[in-house]
């Protein structure tokens, strides 16, 4: 029995891999389709979704599954209601990637107004946030998962100075470019939600091997 439970737990960990590998896909994809104003990469994002949803709900019911028939308890049983927040945030990345290729497909015929820097940036941060929360939770990572929280306040930097840029370089100056502002503006939150996201598997993944609960108490990160 308790043999036959570890392979299951495995299978878990394998799945909520491939969720996870699925969103980071869809956040590199996206962004790739803002950079080159791809409709067609950013329509793939789209459609991707509805096998990333699918995923989802797989997920959650195994779980549910495990608990019901088990009846794990405490590293087992916090293993697997972790990964049912992670699956749930993984989702979410997700569904926030879908925002980006939907705020692509508006401005992908019109001019940028600026090259893109910061956003890519801040891109880069949010894949590798992901990624490393991700790599934490499978390698019960706590160091790992601490280093993904600290980052979050580099992604609210960089959304910060692209705010500050289309806002007060462009909007204040001229609110014609506001069709293809609020756009970019909007992409910026979507990334840091990203990272938000990101630190929340990552606290989830402390509370999961220390049993330490350091959401809201960064104190509890030393």
């Amino acid at each position: 029995m308790e043999r036959h439970l570890d392979e299951v737990l495995q299978e878990l960990r394998k799945d909520i891999l491939r969720i996870g590998v699925l969103a980071q896909e869809s956040i590199f994809k996206s962004i790739e389709a803002l950079k080159n104003r791809d409709k067609t990469q950013a329509q793939e994002v789209i459609d991707a979704d509805t096998k990333i949803d699918e995923l989802e709900i797989s997920i959650d019911e195994k779980c549910v599954d495990l608990v019901a028939r088990y009846q794990p308890m405490a590293g087992d049983l916090r293993f697997i209601t972790t990964g049912m927040k992670i699956n749930a945030e993984l989702e979410r990345i997700a569904d926030i990637a879908v925002d980006i290729a939907e705020r692509v497909l508006e401005i992908a015929d019109r001019q940028l107004l600026k090259p893109l820097i910061d956003t890519p940036k801040l891109s880069a941060v949010a894949q590798r946030m992901v990624g490393d929360a991700i790599d934490a939770f499978i390698r019960r990572d706590v160091e790992l998962a601490r280093k993904v929280v600290l980052s979050d306040s580099e992604a609210d930097q960089l959304r910060n100075a692209i705010q500050s840029e289309l806002m007060n370089d462009f909007l204040a100056k001229d609110p014609a470019t506001a069709d293809r502002a609020v756009p970019l503006l909007l992409i910026a939150r979507y990334l840091e939600r990203i990272c938000d996201h990101a630190t929340n598997i990552a606290e989830d993944v402390i509370y999961m091997v220390e049993a330490k609960v350091v959401k809201h108490h960064p104190e509890q990160l030393s």
